[in-house]
């Protein structure tokens, strides 16, 4: 059995929320509360990147902060690889639903890179990719996840489209029901 580090990216500014939203609330507990939850049945062990977070294993953003979700990417694909683990599954501390269904499709992806089109921050990355993306960003040009998802040849997985919290009226639709 394939062993499955879970990591949560969480080390963004949330300059356009406008506070941390991560934290914000939605069904009585925070955003990244939610985005744990779906992840932890599907995975051993489970890290934060980013950030200090309910006493999880917190991970430094590599090669420095600020790096966007690769930063967080990179730190989990050196850590799974560290300890043993064959890749790691990421997802956003703001995207609270996220179906079992679409993990499943992640994981039989097996032994390649793939990812959410819609949103590439959920995804399942080999730890083998580790050096790659190191090499990646230390490029330079843009670090955005999408050009790391084709560069790394992730497969694709198109129809899904997840509620994803960046504004405060994002929450609000979700709340209401508008943005499931």
């Amino acid at each position: 059995m394939t062993r499955l580090l879970g990591a949560l990216i969480a080390g963004g500014r949330s300059s356009r929320f406008g506070s941390d939203k991560a934290l914000a609330c939605w069904r009585g507990k925070p955003l990244i509360d939610h985005a744990a939850d779906a992840l932890r049945p599907h995975v051993e062990a489970l890290v934060v990147c980013g950030r200090d977070h309910g006493g999880l294993t917190m991970l430094a953003d590599r090669p420095a902060p600020d790096m966007g979700p690769l930063g967080g990417l990179s730190a989990a694909l050196h850590h799974a690889r560290a300890n043993g683990f064959e890749a790691v599954l990421t997802v956003g501390c703001d995207t609270p639903l996220l179906p079992a269904a679409l993990i499943e499709r992640l994981t039989a992806a097996a032994p390649g890179a793939a990812c959410l089109a819609s949103l590439p921050v959920i995804g399942r990355w080999p730890a083998a990719l580790a050096d790659r993306l190191d090499a990646f960003l230390a490029e330079d040009r843009k670090h955005a996840i999408r050009a790391w998802a084709a560069e790394a040849g992730a497969r694709m997985i198109e129809g899904i489209e997840l509620p994803n919290v960046n504004r405060p009226g994002d929450l609000a639709a979700l709340a209401d029901g508008k943005l499931v």
